[in-house]
């Protein structure tokens, strides 16, 4: 596993670096022995001592009055949703390139009877505020048009590369929620990576939503769930959809003592992820034929464009990439997508490179350019 060139032999592989996602980390020695030891109960019954400690925990952190552990990001967001959008035929204003619209299933409408209503999404993965307010119902059609009860934001914008939302947009987009008398959710999946980019303490990056969904098993590399947090009245119905959706697990604690875990030795992690992922995308950038917008990784994560013109295809590059143990995520014909996590070692970052370089020659060759 300390190869240094890409050198393949047949059915041989010297390393893996997996650069697919953030949530391929396995869990560290030290999770596994708070897992082995923690202290657990029922927590349907409310009374497993190592989930109710790392709720605590994260609404401390969050700011926010009360917390809830749950099994995944997309229950999260499901629940957040449909807490805020109490009655069927609400409307939730959301970018039309976020996580909850594209990847969640179609869940707020299917399962909660909510009706999305998409507004364009900037390349920074901000939506104009112009564009929210002007996508707000009017009341008085209320005959005709379902009525706006919520706007959803995502901090890190994964479909923009990462980009983090300011605070100062952020609170802009809280005082026209508040104006209209609309609640405000935040899918923070990778807000920690977003509050270490921007130097911004976490607890501020949300001070402006009544909800916030966070994913332990992304950025700091838990092995499971989420944690959604806001008052204690909404977290009180967010407990009883998490029963109904069949979120409501026993004996969590073994999961919430990982997470514990990761809250501790991970999130300081972060800045050392993006600042590999910098590297990274330096680096791909210099390589004939792929093409990185470098000011675009903000955070932990890189698209790979493949330049205009070449013979080279996303699928023939993860392919070549594949064979000597480096995993990529493709996104189009000519796009890739790779994400950094603390598992990843700056001499993994200097052998992907290295294979990348191959990669483009070695296809070019393999087809006789």
């Amino acid at each position: 596993m300390v190869a240094e060139k890409c050198n393949f032999k047949e059915n041989m592989v010297t390393r893996i670096v997996d650069l697919r996602s953030d949530t391929v980390t396995k869990p560290t020695e030290a999770m596994r022995a708070a897992m082995a030891s923690a202290e657990v109960d029922d927590d349907v019954l409310g009374n497993d001592p190592t989930a109710l400690r790392l709720e605590t925990e994260m609404a401390k952190t969050m700011g926010k009055e009360a917390a809830l552990f749950v099994p995944s990001g997309t229950m999260g967001n499901l629940i957040c949703v449909l807490t805020h959008c109490d009655v069927r035929g609400s409307e939730v204003i959301l970018g039309d390139n976020s996580h909850i619209y594209i990847f969640e299933n179609g869940g707020i409408a299917t399962i909660g009877g909510v009706h999305p209503r998409p507004v364009k999404n900037n390349d920074d993965g901000t939506i104009d505020i112009d564009l929210i307010e002007a996508a707000i119902r009017d009341p008085m059609g209320e005959l005709f048009y379902p009525t706006t009860k919520l706007i959803c934001l995502e901090n890190s914008h994964a479909n923009s590369g990462g980009r983090c939302l300011s605070v100062e947009y952020t609170d802009r987009v809280g005082k026209v929620a508040k104006k209209h008398g609309l609640k405000l959710h935040i899918d923070g999946a990778r807000i920690f990576n977003a509050s270490v980019a921007l130097g911004v303490p976490v607890d501020r990056l949300v001070q402006a939503a009544d909800s916030v969904s966070v994913c332990l098993s992304k950025g700091i590399g838990a092995p499971v769930g989420s944690v959604i947090v806001g008052s204690k009245n909404f977290i009180a119905k967010a407990r009883r959809l998490r029963k109904t959706l069949g979120g409501g697990m026993r004996q969590i604690g073994i999961l919430c003592a990982a997470a514990l875990v990761a809250l501790q030795e991970n999130v300081g992690k972060l800045e050392s992820d993006h600042k590999k992922a910098r590297l990274l995308a330096d680096g791909l950038n210099e390589i004939k034929g792929l093409k990185v917008d470098v000011c675009s990784v903000e955070t932990n994560m890189i698209f790979i464009d493949i330049e205009e013109g070449s013979w080279t295809t996303a699928e023939m590059i993860c392919k070549y990439m594949e064979e000597r143990g480096i995993l990529l995520m493709q996104e189009s014909p000519s796009r890739m997508r790779v994400v950094l996590h603390h598992q990843i070692s700056a001499t993994d970052v200097q052998y992907a490179l290295s294979c990348f370089q191959q990669a483009v020659k070695g296809v070019q060759n393999e087809i006789g350019i």
